[in-house]
């Protein structure tokens, strides 16, 4: 009943987001009011051990696949990282501790050919960003992405950016990436109920507003081509469980063994849209994987980190169809964890 419910509320801000709609209430706007103060008030309470820029991460990943240059050598892959302090790495220090290095490097030792990462990711970023990032990545016509990482919606949450629109600038984002012929992951907005300072009965509101908004972001992401990957109950029972090894020192953002953990699960998701990861004929009923309507793919994604939605069927009795995919983690040895002069 309660994935109904939040299909229900997903679809409504998404069509709201294509359509033009102003904001939808998740919950009564004074019960999100003091949630996202209470949001606010931790965010600047973990602060207090001083502001750090993340590491800078750019540069070529897989040096050891580099072939000597011949007309058949493939090209390294072109990969772009935008979002927030989240896709940006903030909290850890070293270059290959963020994300975006972790993928590079996974994705180059599956793909075994070097990988160009460039991230222009913002800390602090919102979704409305997104625009700016997208224009930085295209802007040069030399430098095309192959696949694009997208993590967004914590600071949209906290900020109190209505929802439909939120999803109408990640969806805007998603279609100009995919008209210039990039594949596109989108990482969803994490679960804000697992930051240490935001307290019981808060802690289960700002849950639900992070996975209703998660679930919303989905269903505008697949409707323009793109794959999702929930965060956010990755980032809550392993979080839950482990704070001190998962949350980075400022109690907000995560540690390197938890960027590790988010990476792992969105690698196979993006090596999949490039085609290197290998595919089951059908899906496995035994993870519950299956075909869904869109909205209802998007609920139950946002309710199990990891879970990826993709689209399957153009239309369906109800609406648009996805394939929901719980895919098994597979622990990548990448032989060059840092980047190369170019």
């Amino acid at each position: 009943m309660q994935g109904m419910s939040r299909a229900r509320v997903a679809r409504r801000i998404a069509a709201g987001a294509a359509y033009g709609g102003g904001g939808i209430g998740l919950l009564g706007a004074a019960t999100v009011g003091v949630v996202l103060a209470e949001v606010q008030l931790a965010k600047r309470n973990v602060g207090n051990g001083g502001h750090v820029d993340p590491p800078r991460a750019d540069g070529r990943y897989g040096g050891a696949f580099a072939r000597p240059a011949r007309a058949d050598s493939p090209e390294p892959v072109r990969f772009a990282m935008l979002g927030d302090s989240t896709a940006a790495g903030q909290g850890v220090h070293r270059a290959r501790q963020t994300p975006a290095a972790l993928l590079a490097s996974g994705l180059a030792a599956v793909a075994e050919v070097p990988v160009d990462l460039r991230n222009v990711a913002l800390p602090g970023a919102q979704s409305d960003d997104l625009d700016r990032q997208v224009t930085l990545i295209l802007s040069d016509p030399t430098w095309v992405p192959d696949v694009c990482v997208i993590m967004i919606g914590a600071n949209d949450v906290t900020h109190r950016m209505p929802p439909t629109r939120s999803v109408r600038h990640l969806s805007a984002a998603v279609r100009r990436l995919r008209t210039a012929g990039a594949e596109v992951v989108v990482g969803t907005c994490p679960d804000l109920g697992t930051v240490e300072n935001v307290y019981q009965p808060l802690r289960w509101l700002a849950r639900r507003v992070s996975r209703q908004l998660a679930a919303a972001q989905t269903i505008g992401v697949v409707e323009q081509g793109g794959r999702t990957v929930s965060l956010g109950d990755l980032l809550g029972p392993e979080f839950a469980a482990h704070p001190r090894e998962l949350f980075g020192p400022d109690r907000y953002h995560p540690s390197a063994e938890g960027y590790a953990t988010a990476a792992m699960a969105v690698l196979p998701t993006l090596c999949a849209a490039l085609g290197l990861w290998p595919e089951e004929e059908r899906p496995d009923v035994s993870r519950r994987e299956g075909f869904l309507p869109v909205a209802r793919a998007a609920a139950q994604a946002a309710s199990e980190g990891g879970t990826e939605v993709t689209a399957a069927m153009p239309t369906g009795p109800r609406g648009p169809w996805a394939l929901l995919k719980r895919r098994r983690r597979r622990r990548i040895h990448a032989p060059e964890p840092s980047p190369l002069p170019q």
